[in-house]
C-alpha cells in the first residue's frame, strides 16, 4: 500500500489526553507512545542489536555532534547510513548536535550563522550551522532528523529565553530549506535514483565517490533483508524552546507551526530545572502542537515519568537514564528501585524483579548481580542494562495496551507501581 511520505502517522485510539497509534518510517512501523533507547556513538551501551531487536525497540536513537567527530559522517555514509552501518533494520532518529554543543558551554561560541566549538576528543575547533547540520543528519541516513536549535541554559533571564527561542525559529527555517533542498542525497536513497552528497566539508578529501553509494547501499539492505520504498524519504522535525516561560513556549510552537513540520520535538528540558516545572512546561506547551502530528518529548525521564508524559499526549520519549542507571548499579524494578551495589543483596537468591519476565529476571539471582556488579566484571553492565531497557519498553508496551482498553482513570496506578517508601 502507498505511504504517505515522509511521514505517516495515525492515531488510532484515545484515553483522555493520551493516545496510541502507528508511526510509518522507511524502516519500520512504530507503535505509539513508544520509549527510544539512546544509542549515542552508533550503539546502545553494553546491548548489541540483535538484543535489541528481542528486547523489542522499534527505534534508536544517534547523535549527529558525537558521530560527527567520531567515525565521521562520511564514513557511515559509504556503509549506507548508520542502517547499514550499524546492522540496524529498523527505525532510527538523530539529534541535531545542538544539544551537546550546547553542553560543552566554555568550548563554544554561538553567532547568528551558527555555532564554533572544540571538540570534547582533541581540542579541534569545528563549525555546526543548520546547514551543515541538516548535510551531517542526511548523510547519517536517519529516518527522522531534528532542526537545528540553541538550547537554553537553566536559570535564564526572559531576555536570554527570547533570544534564544528567536534563534532557533530562524535556524528552524534555514534547517528546513536546507532539508528540502537536499533530503534525496540520503544514503539508502542513491540505491533508488537518488544523488549522493559530497560529504561534509572536513572530511570531503576522503570521500567516496558518488558512484560507490547505490551499491553500498543496496548491500546493506540486502544484508538486513530490509528493501526501502523507492519513494522514502527523511522525515524533519521541528523544535519548540523557549526556556522555562510559557508564553514563549507557545510563540515557539506557533512560529514552528508556521515554518511546517510533519511533527514537533519539546527540547531543552531536563537542564537542571525541578521536575515540577518540566511537568508543568510539558503540559501548557502540548496545548500549542497540532494534535494529528507526532509529539516528541526529548530527554525525559524516569519510568514514572515516560508514564506521565504518556498520559498527557506525548507520542515519543527517549532518555540515557536507563543505560548510564544500569552502569552505576541502579535498576528499576516494579517494586522500586534498586542499587545492586548494595551489600545486602550479596546473599540474595532472588530474582531482581520478581514481576518482569526478562532474560535477566528468569535466570538470575540478585546475590549474582551484585557480585558482577562488585567484582567490576563488564557482563555486569550488560545484564543491568538489558534488565532496565526492557523495563523501560515493557512499561510502554502496558501504557499503550491501558491506552487502548480505555484506562483514563488510575492510568499510572495501572501500569507501573510506584516505589515503595
Amino acid at each position: 500500500m502507498p505511504r504517505d511520505w515522509p511521514l505517516d502517522f495515525r492515531i488510532e485510539i484515545t484515553s483522555g489526553k493520551a493516545r496510541a497509534g502507528r508511526l510509518v518510517t522507511p524502516h519500520g512501523e512504530i507503535e505509539t507512545p513508544v520509549f527510544m533507547p539512546v544509542g549515542t556513538l552508533a550503539s546502545v551501551k553494553a546491548i548489541p542489536q540483535d538484543t535489541l531487536e528481542e528486547l523489542g525497540a522499534q527505534i534508536i536513537l544517534g547523535n549527529t555532534y558525537h558521530l560527527y567527530l567520531r567515525p565521521g559522517v562520511e564514513t557511515v555514509r559509504r556503509m549506507g547510513g548508520l542502517h547499514g552501518f550499524m546492522s540496524w533494520p529498523r527505525a532510527i532518529l538523530t539529534d541535531s548536535g545542538g544539544f551537546q554543543v550546547f553542553s560543552l558551554n566554555a568550548l563554544r561560541k554561538v553567532t547568528e550563522e551558527g555555532v564554533t566549538f572544540r571538540s570534547h576528543l582533541d581540542g579541534s575547533s569545528h563549525f555546526f550551522s543548520p546547514e551543515s547540520a541538516m548535510e551531517a543528519q542526511i548523510g547519517l541516513g536517519a529516518d527522522i532528523i531534528m532542526a537545528f536549535d540553541e538550547c537554553t541554559e537553566f536559570p535564564a533571564d526572559r531576555e536570554r529565553m527570547r533570544a534564544s527561542m528567536e534563534m532557533t525559529a530562524r535556524w528552524a527555517r534555514r534547517s528546513k530549506k536546507y532539508f528540502e533542498d537536499h533530503k534525496h542525497e540520503v544514503p539508502w536513497v542513491t540505491g533508488h535514483g537518488g544523488t549522493a552528497a559530497p560529504g561534509c566539508p572536513a572530511e570531503r578529501s576522503s570521500a567516496a565517490e558518488p558512484s560507490d553509494f547505490p551499491a553500498l547501499a543496496a548491500k546493506g539492505a540486502a544484508r538486513m533483508g530490509h528493501p526501502i520504498p523507492s519513494d522514502a524519504t527523511q522525515c524533519l522535525l521541528g523544535i519548540v524552546q523557549g526556556g522555562m516561560d510559557r508564553e514563549l513556549r507557545r510563540e515557539s510552537a506557533v512560529r514552528a507551526i508556521e515554518i511546517g513540520f510533519p511533527g514537533y520535538a519539546i527540547g531543552g528540558l531536563s537542564v537542571g530545572e525541578p521536575r515540577e516545572l518540566t511537568r508543568e512546561i510539558v503540559e501548557s506547551t502540548l496545548e500549542h502542537l497540532p494534535a494529528d502530528k507526532p509529539r516528541y518529548l526529548m530527554g525525559v525521564g524516569t519510568p514514572e515519568e515516560i508514564v506521565e508524559y504518556a498520559s498527557l499526549g506525548v507520542d515519543m520519549m527517549d532518555c540515557v537514564l536507563p543505560t548510564r542507571a544500569a552502569r552505576h548499579g541502579l535498576l528499576f524494578t516494579s517494586e522500586g528501585k534498586v542499587s545492586i551495589k548494595q551489600a545486602r543483596y550479596a546473599q540474595d537468591q532472588g530474582p531482581l524483579d520478581p514481576n518482569c519476565a526478562c532474560r535477566v529476571c528468569r535466570r538470575y539471582s540478585r546475590a549474582y548481580l551484585r557480585h558482577l556488579y562488585a567484582s567490576n566484571e563488564v557482563l555486569a553492565q550488560v545484564l543491568n542494562t538489558i534488565h532496565n531497557l526492557s523495563f523501560y519498553l515493557d512499561t510502554m508496551r502496558r501504557v499503550r495496551h491501558s491506552i487502548r482498553l480505555g484506562e483514563e482513570c488510575g492510568f499510572l496506578s495501572s501500569v507501573w507501581s510506584r516505589p515503595k517508601p
